[in-house]
């Protein structure tokens, strides 16, 4: 099993960059084939100071393998969701790779 987790910090000068992203992921992004599972969401507030709440939406994809995973980077869809969703709305975003 492969996991790719994405944390989104969108551009605060925009409003509706958060809620953007998370569309658009779920537009371009949910019909790649290959995933396991898919889910992408908002931050949630916690109460507890271990969760950090800097960032604005994260996303978390699973695959079979790295392989499946690497198709899915390759994809026309993720590349139209990064030149059209993502590049647009994101300031910053981290990736977590992990088998």
């Amino acid at each position: 099993m492969f996991s790719h987790m994405v944390i989104f910090w969108t551009d605060p000068g925009k409003p509706g960059a958060t809620d953007e992203l998370v569309a658009g992921a779920r537009k371009y992004l949910q019909g790649i084939p290959g995933a396991l599972s898919f889910h992408v969401g908002r931050m949630v507030p916690s109460h507890r100071p271990v969760v950090d709440q800097s960032y604005q939406a994260a996303l978390n994809i699973v695959f079979p393998d790295k392989r499946t995973q690497d198709d899915y980077q390759a994809h026309p869809l993720h590349i139209e969701f990064v030149e059209k969703v993502l590049k647009p709305n994101c300031q910053r975003l981290i990736v977590y790779d992990f088998e």
